[in-house]
């Protein structure tokens, strides 16, 4: 387990280590999700549709997945 002395900012802002960002893989854009579990704060990050590309074979339509695409691209706009 990898323990990290961050500053919260005035905004409640932190900066998450350059090394961490790299071994998960989060990039400028890249969004996280911050949970409370088990009275702690976990930041987690959110999978993206490539990393989910072939978990879902033959458990939806061609139309859902395009719908969900819609939706999603709708959230980032």
């Amino acid at each position: 387990m990898t323990t990290e002395e961050l500053v919260v900012t005035r905004k409640g802002q932190v900066t998450i280590p350059v090394k961490l960002r790299r071994k998960y893989g989060i990039q400028e854009n890249t969004k996280v999700e911050i949970v409370e579990e088990d009275g702690k704060i976990v930041i987690k990050k959110q999978p993206s549709i490539l990393d989910l590309a072939g978990s879902g074979v033959g458990e939806a339509t061609v139309e859902e997945v395009k719908k969900m695409l819609d939706e999603m691209r709708a959230q980032d706009a």
